[in-house]
């Protein structure tokens, strides 16, 4: 696959190569990556980003250890799986949110308090009318 498109922002506090793997991972899940499309060569995708290749490295080394991709020598890196499962989706979807309400300045206890609101909110528009 050689028209991949991700962002890092080297000014955040996420490390570029976890921006880098959770972009790869949503790109996966979402189907917009599908099992056997090859991902860019880490070194050339390390200069497209202006990063060092042992950041790229490391994020597709996370990937593969998740199950996502397969780094060989002949075939470079390849996506392998098309969806993630359920908890996984969802613990990325949180961490997401999280990461996003701290950079607007968020206190913990209110990202939690959120959170809490939105769960009872969504659990009583499933509870069974009586």
């Amino acid at each position: 696959m050689s028209g991949l498109r991700v962002v890092v922002d080297t000014a955040s506090p996420v490390p570029a190569y976890e921006q880098l793997r959770r972009q790869v991972a949503t790109l996966v899940t979402t189907g917009a990556l599908r099992t056997g499309d090859r991902l860019p060569a880490a070194r050339a995708l390390a200069a497209d980003l202006g990063l060092a290749l042992g950041t790229v490295q490391r994020a597709y080394r996370e990937l593969e250890l998740s199950g996502l991709v397969a780094s060989r020598r002949r075939t470079g890196t390849v996506v392998t799986a098309t969806a993630a499962p359920v908890a996984e989706e969802v613990r990325w979807a949180a961490e997401g949110y999280v990461e996003r309400a701290l950079q607007a300045g968020l206190a913990q206890e209110e990202v939690l308090d959120l959170v809490r609101d939105a769960l009872l909110r969504a659990s009583s528009r499933r509870a069974p009318a009586r």
